[in-house]
């Protein structure tokens, strides 16, 4: 009986650190990346390795939750955005930020962090890619 006992209990704490290990995994946040970041932006798709134009991200973090805005000069007047850009949202995990568009056309993407830079790309009508520098 005693050794049923302890099966079970040795059972219930690897499932419970299994647990933990997801949640924190998913939790984890190594970076903050409050505030703007400005670079070029490429498209690696559609007319692949074309020089497009700037790209600014003004953003603010609390714990994992990022929001701010994403301005595309080049795209100002096309439908959903306007002069002071697009309204994203996301999270940060370890030291990736992962975001989409708030409301309208969907843009995705994702930018691994490095100290000051992060490089990245999201997808919206084609695929574009950007290294960013924080402004300081």
């Amino acid at each position: 009986m005693k050794t049923a006992w302890l099966g079970v209990a040795v059972a219930v704490v690897f499932a419970s650190g299994c647990a933990q290990k997801d949640w924190i995994d998913r939790t984890l946040v190594t970076v903050d990346v409050t505030g703007v970041w400005a670079g070029g932006f490429t498209r690696t798709s559609g007319s692949a390795g074309q020089s497009v134009g700037e790209v600014v991200f003004a953003l603010q973090q609390q714990g994992a939750k990022v929001t701010g805005m994403m301005n595309l000069p080049i795209l100002v007047g096309f439908p959903g955005v306007s002069s002071e850009g697009i309204r994203i949202e996301g999270t940060v995990s370890g030291d990736t930020f992962t975001f989409h568009q708030v409301t309208g056309q969907t843009i995705q993407g994702e930018f691994p962090v490095h100290g000051d830079e992060m490089t990245g790309s999201w997808a919206w009508t084609t695929t574009q890619t950007a290294t960013l520098h924080r402004r300081q």
